[in-house]
């Protein structure tokens, strides 16, 4: 009835309805007048509004500012009238990363917080996973910006940035690194660097050494712009290859052993700093045309040196019995090698507190702890460090790197002190 005689809507009459019957009779004409005018100049403000450009602009810079008033603060950003080219260098942290890489050559990355420092006699973290056929050889620190030079049996030099290496946890294998440097199907990675982009100046070298007993010294910065496809790091003669790659101050000594159980210590400068695309110089006169050099070292500190056979014989020596001589000699014997003892296939720099990882040809993997290598003279054969199966023998000797040893503020390793 009240929409019918009165117009009205049905929310309209239903409001009417609900209201109680004394407050119905008993309504105030003048307040519901009031209230009418009222919404009469709101609409009439708000059409205005819309029809005023000006207004609205007013209303926007007046709420604008209180939201200033109520919820700013300065500037995080800079803006400057200069445009600058970004790449993904500029969005990556700086941080340290810990790098391992296994005797097979795989490596990876892992961030430095995952190795929490530990009190002195804790049982350490979980390191990358046991494998029979493979074991962490190399562990080191290095920057996210800094390049690790990967340096090839043929005398090539590729770079990697640490931020390109794949990161894994702990326990994940790696990837191999003639993958990831995309070098060529018959080259193979016998040396590497980390070296950090402050680096490069002409008062640090790269020293390298050849099976044939060349030794080369090439300034850092001559490895200072990066190729994608590698740039030639030493010319190898045909049937020589690199064997070594260090880094070094130029004031340190080189000590080279042979096969036929040879060695020579000389001084670095020595060796004429060269350019990249050379030869290099003579570092030791091998004694017969089957005998090469089978490993170089830059002697920092006055510890041992460890040499071992094919045939399972070893010994350390103090590193204080090898004189100095003149680059290019025949050297001193430092092992006797006979059909007993056969020929030697490492040498290298050594601590007692260290553990060696012996690797026969048949894939067996032995370790054990240097302490247990007495230390003797250099010009003796050494004692048995295994016992062989016949048909056996050793065919490399290596340093294990233990990542349960490392802690966030102290690195015990890095690639100018580690021996490969």
């Amino acid at each position: 009835g009240l929409m019918d005689g009165f117009g009205l809507s049905e929310k309209q009459a239903q409001a009417i309805l609900d209201m109680k019957l004394q407050k119905l009779t008993g309504l105030e004409t003048e307040k519901i007048l009031l209230e009418y005018k009222e919404i009469i100049q709101y609409m009439a403000e708000l059409k205005s509004i819309l029809d005023s450009k000006t207004k609205r602009m007013e209303i926007i810079k007046d709420e604008l500012l209180e939201i200033k008033e109520k919820y700013g603060e300065e500037r995080r950003t800079e803006i400057i009238d200069k445009a600058t080219d970004l790449n993904i260098e500029d969005m990556i942290k700086e941080e340290d990363m810990v790098l391992t890489i296994t005797h097979n050559q795989y490596i990876k990355r892992t961030s430095v917080s995952t190795y929490k420092s530990q009190r002195r006699g804790g049982r350490g973290v979980q390191g990358q996973t046991a494998r029979e056929e493979d074991f962490t050889e190399h562990l080191f620190v290095e920057n996210t910006h800094s390049y690790i030079l990967f340096f090839t049996d043929k005398g090539k030099c590729y770079w990697v940035k640490v931020y390109d290496i794949p990161e894994g946890g702990r326990a994940a294998k790696g990837r191999a690194i003639v993958n990831l440097i995309g070098c060529e199907p018959d080259e193979k990675v016998s040396a590497f660097i980390g070296v950090k982009q402050d680096q490069f100046h002409d008062d640090h070298f790269v020293v390298m050494a050849t099976e044939k007993g060349i030794v080369k010294k090439t300034k850092l910065s001559a490895y200072s712009n990066p190729r994608k496809k590698g740039i030639y790091a030493v010319e190898i003669r045909d049937g020589d290859s690199l064997i070594e790659a260090r880094v070094s101050n130029g004031e340190n000594d080189i000590l080279l052993g042979t096969t036929n159980g040879k060695s020579i210590r000389f001084s670095e400068e020595q060796i004429r700093p060269s350019g990249r695309k050379t030869m290099g110089v003579k570092g030791i006169t091998l004694s017969s045309s089957d005998d090469k050099v089978v490993g170089m070292l830059l002697i920092k500190r006055e510890g041992t040196v460890l040499v071992a056979t094919e045939n399972g014989f070893g010994k350390r020596t103090e590193i204080i019995q090898y004189r100095a001589q003149k680059r290019g000699g025949k050297g001193v014997l430092t092992m006797k090698t006979t059909d007993k003892i056969g020929k030697m296939i490492t040498i290298k720099e050594v601590v007692g507190t260290d553990d060696l990882m012996i690797i026969r040809d048949d894939g067996v993997l032995i370790r054990m702890p240097v302490s247990q290598i007495r230390s003797i003279g250099r010009a003796t054969q050494g004692v048995k460090l295994i016992k062989l199966a016949e048909g056996t023998k050793v065919s490399a000797i290596t340093r294990i790197i233990s990542e349960e040893e490392k802690t966030t503020d102290e690195p015990k390793d890095s690639p100018e002190s580690q021996e490969s």
